[in-house]
């Protein structure tokens, strides 16, 4: 692993805040919070934090809302060397106990605390329950930089410093581990190592919408590069409207999933929209269909970026609106990845496949995750040699550009056969009028499984048959990937990571 350059997180963020102390960092509900202010918040914390026997190695989960105090909580903790959990919003009852019985030392909530079931489970098991307004001691901080204290970052580059829970969309949320060493060299917050790619991402960042949570590996990256490239991230009063907060806050940069794009197409297409301010949505999370991204291009104008990345790995590609207007059949892709990721397809057995042939993605890269919590299986199964299965088939051009063809999990297996559902839903929602497409399996007493898709028809568009939307994927793909059923939806349930909630969809399957 390379050096890092500015001594172990988050120091070169500690830094890059105490170098320009008047620059806003935050603008929370209408009111601004510079960087130095930041700072005194941290130092208090860090205080509080030692004051409860909080030490480097401690396991500290953080149920936080989305505030610059929760933040600076979190910098704090990691400031002290702190092993971070970063608790999703409405984790059941059942994983929030397996994870609160694993050696948490104690768990830091606030009033936007989004776990009803904590005080109870917490309780249950001993581990205490820090309050953050009570945690930040409240005597007078100093005037000027040597009120900010030393905050000197204390933690081993070999110890873990953050634990990412993933959004559960295969099964059960994991734990993804990630080293200090590691988050010290994460491309987003080492400035000094960013190309002409991510200062040009970075700038469209000057104000970034911020919202949903910061205990997401994905956000609190994209955070990152605000903050790092002299942003702000600005934090509405909720609820959000969209497409209506982008003018209100004059917003620059957001980072949203498929689902919360297409109700902004939707909220477009019959006016009245001011999307003057954007200059980046980031989609990301799930499949866009090609030419529905070449929809929002055509809608939107040059601010829309395609990007990819996953929990235990943070962003790895990005197609930017520039390669896509030079070329629309790169439409189709998830652009190029990063310069610092390296990027193979591979068959089942481990070996490359030939340029432009599908197989599974496997990356690496200085700053990736190093195993799953407590899961040695999982980890030797996704970890091989430095390299991530990210367990995406995919194939790379010439040129670099990665395409996706769906999850190696995500599939349907009828009389023995495997049907991915990525190429049926391509194949569904190839049709003009429809917008989303989902497949799910369902069983059946006499294939094993059989293919069920939900589609959402086009707002305005007169809705296909099902038996036309049959006939395209059989002539797409064949009559055995054709479903059995298709439910045609007005909108798609959503888990609470903001990606499509396949679960939902497959209660709703009519009973056969």
């Amino acid at each position: 692993m390379d050096e890092q350059s500015g001594g172990t997180f988050p120091q070169t963020l500690i830094d890059a805040f105490r170098a320009a102390p008047d620059l806003p960092a935050f603008e929370y509900e209408g009111c601004t919070v510079t960087r130095g202010e930041v700072l005194g918040a941290v130092a208090s914390f860090v205080r509080g934090l030692r004051a409860a026997g909080l030490t480097a190695g401690s396991h500290v989960a953080l149920d936080t809302g989305v505030s610059p105090e929760a933040f600076a909580v979190r910098i704090a903790a990691h400031t002290v060397g702190c092993t971070v959990i970063g608790l999703r919003p409405g984790l059941p009852r059942e994983h929030l106990r397996s994870i609160l019985a694993r050696d948490v030392a104690a768990v830091i909530t606030d009033d936007a605390a989004g776990n009803a079931e904590l005080p109870s489970e917490a309780g249950a098991l001993g581990v205490p329950l820090l309050d953050a307004a009570a945690l930040r001691p409240r005597e007078a901080v100093p005037s000027g930089l040597s009120g900010f204290g030393d905050l000197t970052a204390q933690g081993n580059p070999a110890d873990i410093g953050i634990i990412h829970l993933t959004s559960g969309s295969t099964g059960h949320p994991k734990g993804t581990t990630v080293t200090y060493g590691a988050l010290s060299l994460n491309w987003a917050f080492e400035q000094t190592r960013w190309n002409d790619r991510v200062r040009r991402l970075a700038a469209r960042y000057e104000r970034f919408l911020l919202f949903g949570t910061l205990n997401s590996a994905v956000v609190f990256e994209h955070l990152g590069l605000c903050l790092m490239g002299g942003g702000t991230a600005v934090i509405p009063g909720q609820p959000l409207r969209f497409p209506e907060v982008f003018a209100q806050h004059r917003v620059t940069a957001c980072l949203l999933t498929v689902p919360r794009l297409y109700a902004i197409l939707d909220a477009v297409r019959e006016g009245g929209a001011d999307l003057s301010s954007l200059r980046n949505l980031l989609v990301a999370g799930s499949p866009l269909p090609p030419h529905r991204l070449t929809d929002a291009a055509a809608l939107l104008g040059p601010v829309v970026h395609h990007g990819y990345g996953q929990t235990e790995t943070g962003m790895l590609s990005v197609l930017e609106p520039d390669e896509l207007a030079g070329d629309p059949g790169l439409a189709d892709s998830v652009g190029r990845p990063l310069e610092t990721v390296e990027a193979v397809v591979r068959d089942s057995a481990g070996r490359d496949v030939p340029t432009g042939d599908t197989g599974e993605v496997w990356v690496r890269r200085p700053d990736f995750f190093c195993g799953y919590w407590g899961d040695v299986r999982e980890t030797a199964d996704v970890l091989r040699d430095g390299w991530v299965r990210t367990r995406d088939l995919g194939s790379l051009d010439a040129d670099g550009y990665l395409r996706l063809a769906g999850r190696i999990r995500d599939i349907v297996i009828v009389n023995a056969v495997v049907h991915y559902a990525g190429p049926i839903e391509r194949a569904l929602a190839s049709h003009p009028h429809i917008e989303q497409a989902y497949v799910v399996s369902v069983p059946d007493e006499h294939t094993g499984e059989a293919i069920h898709a939900f589609v959402v028809p086009l707002p305005g568009a007169a809705a296909p048959a099902e038996e036309t939307l049959r006939k395209l994927v059989a002539r797409e793909l064949g009559t055995a990937s054709v479903p059995v059923g298709v439910g045609f939806l007005t909108e798609v349930p959503v888990a609470p990571s903001g990606k499509p909630d396949k679960a939902a969809l497959r209660a709703m399957v009519p009973q056969r």
